[in-house]
């Protein structure tokens, strides 16, 4: 149970969901709020969805806004992009976000782009969302964590939740933006549990949120990974060293703020990040502390991804590929001289 939930008002009625129900509440309760709102993508309908996050759906809403489409990202990315400008708030849920690159064009250079080149006549209120990065031996081409991309273009917001409270928050929240947000999960969190409140209830885009307060290192991650902080900072407590762990919830926009506030008080920053090291979110975080927090550094930032290769198949070599706590806690006592 992480330390976020102590965070909730008690006065609120909590219960326990599976973050699949959190993804399928969030649309539901979105869909109910407005008629312009669908979801439509592969298997999203008859099938309950790949995952079983649009399950029941179907039923409650009819096949003209629960709507299964061919495998044809390029598609009905399109179709999307044409309903925004037309007044619908579409929501497209890609069975992997490796298969979002299918329908890059529509995203990158349409959805992106189109309330800049119409002069703010046109908004793009749509939500992309999927699975993201590894999960388990699904082969190089099912295996890819996209963040860094998508945040690096101007136009599109980009969500990474790491469990079932802040997911069900933050895709309202993207629902209900005027602009195309890029919503990224996780297949190995879509069993995991955790407590919501009963009713309504939106988290912010673009701030970051401190599960574990500490005063000796900055752990900044995102997404399933940042499980792996946790383990670390449980074990680095025994050994007196005290983590202060950052959730980025929004990759663009980043809540720098956040990042170097706690920086200036800890002295020290781990970035844990399941994606390529080149050019990645780790690399952005770490320009930036280093131009407006240089002089609080006691270490040089540390930065914790996968290895530079495509994701391998062989579980031997996928836990090595992987980031893990052993590997945040060996950059922890780097940054602390332990």
């Amino acid at each position: 149970m992480f330390a976020f939930q102590n965070k909730l008002n008690k006065s609120n009625l909590m219960r326990t969901i599976q973050f699949r129900e959190a993804v399928c509440e969030a649309m539901s309760e979105e869909m109910r709020r407005d008629e312009s709102i669908y979801l439509m993508g592969e298997e999203v309908a008859e099938y309950n969805g790949a995952y079983k996050a649009s399950k029941g759906m179907l039923d409650e809403f009819g096949p003209k806004r629960v709507i299964d489409t061919p495998i044809a990202e390029l598609g009905f990315a399109g179709i999307a992009v044409g309903s925004a400008m037309n007044g619908n708030r579409p929501i497209v849920e890609f069975m992997t976000f490796n298969f979002s690159l299918v329908g890059i064009d529509q995203i990158i250079n349409n959805a992106a782009k189109m309330r800049q080149m119409s002069g703010g006549q046109f908004n793009m209120p749509i939500v992309f969302r999927g699975p993201t990065a590894s999960a388990g031996q699904l082969g190089a081409t099912h295996s890819q964590a996209f963040e860094n991309w998508f945040a690096n273009t101007p136009g599109l917001k980009v969500v990474v939740p790491s469990n079932v409270y802040d997911a069900k928050g933050l895709l309202k929240a993207a629902i209900r933006d005027n602009d195309p947000v890029i919503f990224m999960e996780s297949e190995q969190m879509y069993g995991d549990k955790g407590e919501v409140p009963e009713g309504d209830y939106v988290l912010p885009l673009g701030v970051a949120d401190i599960k574990r307060e500490g005063t000796d290192v900055t752990i900044v991650s995102f997404g399933k990974i940042i499980k792996e902080a946790f383990l670390a900072a449980d074990e680095l407590v025994k050994e007196g060293i005290s983590c202060e762990i950052i959730d980025l919830r929004t990759v663009r926009p980043m809540d720098y703020d956040t990042i170097i506030n706690s920086v200036k008080k800890t002295n020290r920053l781990v970035v844990l990040e399941e994606a390529w090291p080149f050019a990645s979110v780790a690399s952005e975080i770490t320009y930036m502390v280093q131009e407006r927090a240089f002089d609080f550094l006691d270490a040089p930032i540390q930065r914790i991804t996968t290895a530079d290769t495509p994701a391998p198949y062989s579980p031997v070599l996928l836990k090595e590929w992987l980031p893990n706590a052993d590997d945040v806690v060996k950059a922890v006592k780097k940054v602390t001289y332990k």
